[in-house]
Order: structure tokens, then sequence, then C-alpha cells
């Protein structure tokens, strides 16, 4: 999706210690509503008759696009919650590895939300090395909910997330994949 690479060049930030990819002007820490919407807009585009009965994403950068996509396809949205909550019960959990945060966490979903007759895709705002990606298709699993595919408006292209997700099986789409970060902070992408 060329606006968003563009704007990931013209506004994004990289640091080649510690592989992070710095997009807070438009994504993870103020948002862009019509960015948002145009990627929402092509998830939808991209999932669209695959019998998708809910969309999930993982709290938080994940939300905005999984919402406006909700919008766009008249599907709800559920959050996969961090740090068990005190207000969910009766939940599907496991602890997963957070590469922002660099530790384990609890995530969570509640029973009702996720159920065998579900078949859902899930959005992300990045593609690390598939920590989330793997969360979602564990509590999936647990749920007897089936996955139609997985949508990230950002790929780390050397990171063990692609390989990750074609070893499960999982059909997925990245809407900006960065090839690597070079060794002064500049990024190329595909």
């Amino acid at each position: 999706m060329e606006e968003l690479k563009q704007r990931i060049l013209r506004e994004g930030r990289a640091k080649k210690e510690g592989n992070l990819v710095l997009v807070n002007n438009f994504l993870n820490h103020q948002l862009d509503p019509q960015l948002m919407m145009h990627c929402a807009q092509e998830f939808a585009r991209m999932f669209e008759g695959q019998g998708i009965t809910k969309i999930v994403t993982i709290e938080a950068s994940g939300i905005a696009p999984a919402i406006m996509m909700g919008y766009l396809m008249n599907l709800p949205v559920v959050f996969i919650k961090k740090n068990d909550p005190k207000n969910v019960e009766d939940t599907f959990r496991l602890w997963v590895y957070s590469f922002t945060k660099a530790d384990n966490t609890t995530v969570c979903i509640a029973k009702k939300f996720l159920t065998d007759k579900d078949c859902i895709v899930f959005i992300d705002d990045f593609l690390a090395d598939g920590h989330a990606a793997g969360c979602a298709i564990d509590l999936c699993n647990q749920a007897g909910a089936q996955i139609a595919g997985m949508g990230f408006l950002v790929e780390k292209g050397w990171c063990k997330g692609h390989k990750f997700l074609q070893s499960h099986g999982i059909t997925f789409h990245s809407l900006a994949v960065i090839k690597q970060i070079n060794d002064d902070n500049t990024m190329e992408l595909e």
C-alpha cells in the first residue's frame, strides 16, 4: 500500500540497534484516522467473501484499523486483552512475549466472544517474530475457531514472523514490508 509506505519513509524512524521501527506520528502514539481507514479498506478488500464472523486484534495499536475494518465489513471486533484484567471472566488465556516491551505478559479473550462457530481475521500493527500472531493462533485453537487469515500494517521482513506464519499454513497480508534497517538507520522497503 503505497500511502502507508510513503508515510513510513517520510515520518518513520528506525534504530538498527534493537531493530526498532518508530511510527509514532501516525500509528503507535498519534493516529491518522484517514490512513487507518485506508488500511482498513485494503484489508476488507483482501478478506472479503471468506466467511469471516469476527475481527480479532490484540491491545493496543491494532485496535484502530481493526475497528475501522469491522465497521466496513459490519462485523464485531474482539480485543485480546493483556495483563490478566479483572473485568473479564471465563477466558481462554496464555503467556505471550511482547517484542515491544521485551517481556512476557498474560493475555486472554472471553470464551463468549471466541467460539468454535467463529471464523476470524486477526489484524495487528506489526509482524516481527510472530509472537502476537502465535498468541491469536493458540487462543483460536483453544476455542476451536477458524482463522481465515491475518493482516499486518507493517512487517519487519528480516524477522521470523513471515516464516512462522507460513509454517502454520496461515494466509496473511502485510501492507508494507520493511526489508532492512541500514547501518545509518534508514529503512529499505519492498
